[in-house]
């Protein structure tokens, strides 16, 4: 697998640190590609360079995701390649060649596609308490700008999914989407062991040695590298799932890694918003009305302004606990603590 570990020194491009003030958030009712158009002229002057729009293709089976009358728009405006990265879960998603086929059966044949992760991961580096490395796909590099175009919606575990999961889970390589899904440290089991040395070498920090096999905790990054090069099964990921809020923490540091390392900026549409996320197969109904399309430079923001206008929509302080059972608040609770963005905004209505 190509693995590049970029220096520390490379680049802070990010423009979604905490400002003086509120974070513009820009708002249209016109729920359409020309609504994406109207909301997008406002954050253009942060667009430079090669352009790719990160959006859902959704899976198989699944009708809510953003439909391609929603997505070409903007795309042919900007002559912009369509991005994706390829996921953990079985699937034809999993693959760059029925990835690419699923999208193009669901109407994504007005652009390029490009499946990030398709040549390999590199590694940039993060400075959050959980991680040291963001794993994204290899290819994520060859592009000046990426928009997330984010279907706001909900998630089975996250809470709700918007601009934050757009980022981490949406342009994370498939390790990297381990690591937010796994535990920091795997479980070992010596008596499988055949000291073949395997995962020491694969381990992208050094946090494995050998002779006798010892993992150390500090430096693991829960990438599951070791784990899937294991022949003997002796490294397994631990019991248990990761509970909501460690999984949004995970969500949000992710996130604020990658955003540090390349160009972003984000919008929202509110539309077709089910309990379920685009990657369901059988996603349940929308239970509020289409609401409209946001845009902005600062990912907590938009989140912040989106949740807030379906809460009430839905007339109640937490839609996405009420209709899924889980809270998406600590997304952007430790996104701004992290410093990935600011959950105060100004709403400004375009139309």
């Amino acid at each position: 697998m190509n693995r590049t570990i970029l220096p520390a020194v490379l680049v802070l491009v990010a423009h979604t640190a905490l400002a003086a003030g509120p974070a513009p958030v820009y708002f249209t009712k016109d729920v359409s590609g020309r609504g994406v158009l109207k909301v997008y002229e406002k954050i253009k002057p942060d667009v430079r360079g090669t352009v790719a729009v990160k959006t859902h293709f959704g899976e198989k089976g699944n009708q809510n995701y953003l439909k391609p009358a929603v997505v070409r728009p903007l795309v042919e405006k900007l002559k912009a390649t369509l991005v994706e990265t390829n996921v953990l879960y079985s699937g034809p998603r999993q693959k760059t060649e029925t990835h690419i086929k699923l999208a193009r059966e669901h109407g994504f044949t007005f652009a390029p596609i490009d499946i990030l992760d398709s040549e390999g991961e590199v590694a940039w580096p993060c400075s959050t308490a959980l991680y040291t490395r963001v794993l994204v796909g290899s290819r994520t590099r060859n592009y000046g700008t990426i928009v997330m175009l984010s279907h706001f919606k909900g998630h089975g575990l996250a809470g709700f999914g918007g601009a934050i999961k757009n980022i981490a889970m949406g342009l994370a390589s498939r390790m990297g989407k381990r690591a937010m899904h796994a535990d920091l440290v795997p479980e070992f089991d010596p008596d499988k062991c055949i000291g073949c040395n395997v995962c020491a070498m694969q381990c992208p920090v050094k946090a494995i040695r050998t002779n006798p096999i010892r993992l150390e905790a500090r430096k693991c990054i829960g990438c599951g590298q070791c784990i899937q090069a294991c022949p003997v099964a002796a490294l397994t990921p631990p019991q248990g799932r990761v509970g909501p809020d460690e999984f949004n923490r995970r969500l949000a540091e992710y996130a604020k890694g990658i955003s540090d390392s390349v160009r972003l900026v984000y919008i929202n549409v509110l539309m077709d918003i089910s309990p379920d996320c685009d990657c369901a197969g059988n996603a349940r109904r929308p239970f509020v009305k289409d609401i409209g399309v946001l845009a902005s430079t600062d990912p907590v923001a938009i989140d912040q302004a989106g949740l807030d206008l379906v809460n009430k929509a839905h007339s109640c302080g937490d839609a996405f606990l009420r209709e899924s059972g889980r809270s998406g608040a600590m997304q952007l609770e430790h996104g701004e603590k992290v410093g990935l963005g600011s959950r105060k905004y100004r709403l400004v209505a375009l139309d």
